[in-house]
């Protein structure tokens, strides 16, 4: 039997692609247009912007925000304050024609307040340490760790 997604009463939930088994926790706001999956674990004070695809089995962490053009696939693990980013040259009120894409690729994980960079792939299985700073894409299967990040061997 499929259990139906939880939505804590005071986040704001926009999106009608919310799956099943899914929580969504305290005080999140999900846009319209993101797409959740199911079984997925959003954390409390997450915000979830429209061009956003969060796979199956997914856990977001408290503190996270996941803006225009983020993929997370199935099985993604996203730490506490992890923070992407997805405009190259942001200036306020002054928009590119199109956001960065990123995407974490199957079962990858990033640890707590790392930083991701606008148009980065991190591999499958990879992992990021916490704190980290990651500036290119990330190789299946491999640590990176430091400031800028940099392959430490296999996860």
């Amino acid at each position: 039997m499929s259990q139906p997604a939880f939505i804590h009463p005071s986040s704001d939930v926009q999106s009608q692609e919310i799956g099943e088994g899914t929580t969504i926790w305290q005080f999140c706001v999900v846009l319209a247009g993101a797409r959740v999956g199911s079984g997925c674990n959003i954390n409390a004070q997450c915000f979830i912007e429209n061009d956003v695809v969060v796979g199956n089995e997914v856990t977001v962490k408290c503190g996270v925000q996941l803006w225009d053009g983020i993929t997370l696939e199935d099985k993604v693990f996203i730490g506490p304050n992890v923070t992407f980013a997805n405009d190259k040259y942001p200036r306020s009120k002054q928009y590119p024609e199109a956001f960065q894409r990123t995407v974490v690729r199957r079962g990858a994980s990033i640890g707590a307040n790392a930083t991701i960079l606008g148009g980065i792939t991190i591999g499958e299985g990879a992992m990021i340490g916490a704190g980290s700073v990651v500036t290119r894409d990330v190789p299946a299967g491999e640590l990176w760790v430091g400031n800028p990040a940099r392959s430490r061997g296999p996860a």
